[in-house]
């Protein structure tokens, strides 16, 4: 056969032959998703005014329309910054986002006068308000993608962002109650009309310095002591790090007054150091540390009072809200009565009664929406949760780094967490929190903070999703090994 009769070879064929599978963008596919999330986001609106007003306005559409520009931006954004990142994060996030407007505009509308509401213009009232804290979130998620070219940066400011983090944390604590404390807990930072939820963005920040610190100190972290009923205990002296956090919990719980930012905080590290070393020790030990410690708190409350009176409260209340249901237990009881009242299929969207229940705009959105959308309703918005989880935790087994792998599962967990805290403390599974339902609840604190932190997922499954080449060009990926080798590592095959 003569050389002009051999076929040439197809660069995926190439590929396959030397081992390299290539990675589609999907950015098509995430594209279509968009699109069909803001239908559905546009269907619940009209719904919401067909059930509230007896009819649609011929505005109605205008808040998705919106919404769907603001996100398309940021989808041309990912289209060329991050090309190969995970398509499903952006349509999931969008939903979530659209739906909690949808609902704060119905929210506004229920608050409005029979006479008022079909007047009530369509960026008017907390709907209005969440739609501009909306653009600023997705304005800076799509700021952090340019600035943030590859998540292994993040390294170098580990310390800083460290620091940071506890000082965001400790503001509210030694700020009086009256710049920072809201129904009991003090988690904001409050200046005229108005305020700001540190802790939100401390998060991050400390997620940031824990995988960090993690990856240069897990082989210390992974050596085992004894092994009691197959599972291996880390020796007592490699306990400092977890005693450390779990201290520092323990003073946001007391000074700050709620349990689920404790929680968050320490569950996040803790998760971490398991994703880290693997040992189910760790999982177990920080258990037994923050129930312990969540219990002393009460008996000190019962006992002692001070600093610890406050959550002997709420764990009162949590005990039992009826025994009060129109003091103290007013709130609890009103949320759990709503979502009784939504049983299986809700009234439908615009046939509930949000403004009866306390803060339904910001910690009980998820009971005021499962009012209206019924446990098949929440159920659903708990799976696109999951699937938001799920596409982060897989961003982090792909990725090569152990950084971007600590920092991605860190991410993802700590997203999950943040919602059971909030649907637990409403469905009355753990006492109530000051947290917010992520993407859900009104404020811009809480959506900004979440926004970045799906634009590092963004960052980081596009490191992980992007093909390699061979020689170390520009497309190359390096494999794992503390932050400080990364650069100029050997390239490995990735999975797309």
């Amino acid at each position: 056969m003569t050389a002009a009769a051999v076929p040439a070879a197809s660069p995926a064929s190439t590929g396959e032959q030397s081992g390299v599978r290539l990675a589609r963008s999907r950015r098509n596919a995430e594209l279509s998703l968009l699109l069909l999330a803001m239908v559905l986001v546009a269907a619940y609106a009209a719904m919401v005014e067909a059930k509230a007003l007896d009819t649609i306005t011929p505005d109605f559409w205008i808040p998705a329309a919106a919404l769907g520009l603001v996100f398309l931006g940021l989808h041309l954004v990912i289209r060329w910054l991050a090309p190969y990142a995970d398509p499903a994060l952006l349509p999931a996030v969008a939903l979530l986002n659209g739906i909690g407007v949808g609902f704060l505009r119905r929210y506004d509308l229920a608050k409005a006068t029979p006479a008022e509401r079909e007047d009530l213009a369509v960026f008017a009232g907390t709907g209005g308000r969440q739609l501009a804290w909306t653009l600023a979130a997705v304005v800076l998620a799509a700021a952090l993608l340019a600035i943030l070219r590859d998540h292994r940066s993040l390294s170098r400011y580990a310390y800083t962002l460290g620091l940071a983090g506890i000082v965001l944390v400790m503001i509210p604590a030694v700020l009086p109650s009256r710049f920072s404390e809201i129904n009991g807990a003090k988690l904001w930072i409050k200046f005229g009309g108005f305020s700001i939820q540190p802790g939100e963005f401390a998060k991050l920040a400390l997620l940031t310095f824990f995988a960090y610190y993690l990856v240069r100190k897990r082989e210390v972290l992974s050596l085992a002591s004894r092994r009691v009923l197959g599972i291996d205990f880390p020796r007592g002296r490699d306990l400092g790090p977890v005693l450390v956090v779990w201290i520092v919990s323990l003073l946001v719980l007391i000074f700050e007054k709620d349990l689920g930012t404790s929680l968050l905080y320490f569950g996040m590290f803790v998760v971490t150091l398991y994703i880290a070393t693997e040992r189910v020790s760790w999982l177990l030990i920080g258990l037994i540390l923050f129930f312990g410690g969540a219990y002393l708190a009460y008996v000190l409350g019962s006992t002692v009072g001070g600093p610890f009176a406050n959550f002997y409260d709420r764990a009162q209340i949590w005990l039992d809200p009826f025994a009060e249901p129109y003091d103290r237990g007013y709130q609890l009881v009103q949320g759990l009565l709503t979502l009784g009242t939504g049983g299986l299929f809700g009234a439908g969207p615009g046939g509930g009664q949000p403004a009866l229940l306390p803060e339904v705009q910001t910690d009980f959105i998820f009971a005021g929406i499962g009012e209206e959308i019924g446990l098949f309703g929440l159920s659903a918005l708990l799976v696109i949760y999951l699937l938001i989880v799920e596409r982060g935790l897989r961003a982090a087994l792909a990725v090569r780094d152990s950084f971007g792998k600590l920092l991605a599962g860190g991410l993802a967990f700590t997203l999950g967490l943040q919602v059971f805290v909030i649907v637990g403390g409403i469905s009355k599974l753990i006492p109530l929190t000051g947290q917010t339902t992520p993407f859900l609840s009104a404020g811009g604190s809480s959506l900004m903070a979440n926004w970045l932190l799906i634009a590092v997922l963004l960052r980081v499954s596009d490191g992980a999703r992007r093909p390699v080449t061979g020689g170390g060009g520009p497309a190359a990926r390096p494999t794992g090994g503390p932050p400080e080798q990364l650069h100029g590592a050997p390239t490995e095959v990735i999975r797309p």
